[in-house]
């Protein structure tokens, strides 16, 4: 079953077994083993491309189930004896201020060696979607004042505001604070439009009846900060975030912008992994 998911996510024999560390003899010769015993095709191969038949189409999802179950048993078993193994999944919005988060992957990694960490850069919403369904075990979110979040277990880690972030030498970078009027004229580098972060700040703009230039939808936060440090643009973040970042003056804002970043896991039925993970969150965050 392994094999066949391999075949279907790669669309390759060749690039199936290099995934799974086995020969392509070894593979083609158990997805035939397998398609015999079920009495079905699961692939139609041919010198360009392989793809899943009707059959196959029907049987992998069932396989994938299957294979969760099986990986979930094995880790509930470990965890009863006090070992935490298997995959732990983590997506994060890259302003995440409430922990430190390198610190936290260290501090697990070495708790945890049997446990294989995957993290990435993620949207908020996008994450909420994916803890609901289970292809994402942990969610660090950022999230505008008044946001439901629901389907998932939530803890609040902080609350902070936006705060206006511009060049050492910008001429509104000595003020002690600013009103989104005053930034309006200005060229703003920002998130993707569909991105929690983006609506945060469009939100702002649209409460206070002001309209503003998006010049550069990013998803750098490394790119952002090079352009507001060239002088190109502003841009609105976190003030806790902002604070920490080099090079650039972070102003606070006039209006009210109140933002929070929120834990997110399986509300009825956390991995052991995430059980470990959300207690050493909470560990550290009370030292």
């Amino acid at each position: 079953m392994r094999y066949v998911i391999g075949i279907a996510e790669t669309g390759s024999f060749t690039r199936a077994a290099a995934r799974n560390f086995v020969v392509q003899s070894a593979l083609s010769h158990q997805v035939a083993a397998l398609e015999r015993e079920l009495g079905v095709r699961l692939f139609v191969r041919s010198n360009r491309q392989v793809r899943l038949t009707e059959a196959g189409e029907a049987f992998l999802p069932h396989a994938r189930a299957a294979l969760d179950a099986a990986d979930r048993a094995r880790d509930e078993a470990s965890a009863a004896q006090g070992v935490v193994r298997g995959t732990l999944r983590i997506g994060f919005i890259p302003t995440v201020t409430a922990v430190d988060l390198p610190r936290l992957l260290r501090e697990c990694r070495a708790r945890f060696p049997k446990l294989l960490l995957q993290a990435r850069v993620s949207n908020s919403e996008e994450m909420i979607q994916e803890v609901r369904v289970g292809t994402l075990d942990i969610g660090f979110l950022g999230l505008l004042d008044g946001t439901r979040v629901e389907g998932v277990a939530a803890q609040e880690l902080t609350c902070d505001t936006l705060a206006a972030v511009l060049a050492p030498d910008h001429p509104l970078a000595t003020r002690d604070r600013l009103s989104l009027a005053e930034l309006a004229g200005e060229p703003f580098a920002d998130f993707p439009r569909t991105s929690a972060g983006r609506k945060q700040s469009d939100a702002a703009f649209a409460r206070a009846g002001v309209e503003r230039q998006v010049a550069y939808e990013l998803g750098s936060m490394e790119l952002t900060r090079e352009l507001i440090v060239s002088g190109l643009a502003v841009t609105l973040l976190p003030s806790l975030y902002a604070a920490e970042l080099p090079g650039v003056v972070a102003v606070p804002l006039e209006e009210e912008t109140v933002r929070h970043e929120i834990l997110i896991w399986d509300r009825l039925h956390p991995s052991p992994a995430a059980r470990a993970f959300t207690a050493l969150v909470a560990e550290l965050r009370s030292r």
